[in-house]
């Protein structure tokens, strides 16, 4: 998958940007008080984003 999907992907399920890491962008969930990083690579793979969703309390992509 592609980052940019997966970033859509967290955006419009209510995630937002936190900070940038040394390799990855750090987003939270703030309704679930949840945290999880999204390395900085143009290819996720679909177990990764699959993992980063659940992280955030959301559904898959």
């Amino acid at each position: 998958m592609k980052r940019k999907d997966l970033i859509r992907h967290l955006e419009k399920n209510g995630c937002e940007f936190l900070r940038e890491g040394g390799n990855h962008t750090v987003y939270v969930n703030r309704v679930e008080k949840k945290v999880s990083t999204v390395p900085r690579h143009r290819e996720i793979d679909e177990n990764l984003a699959k993992r980063i969703c659940k992280d955030l309390g959301i559904s898959r992509p």
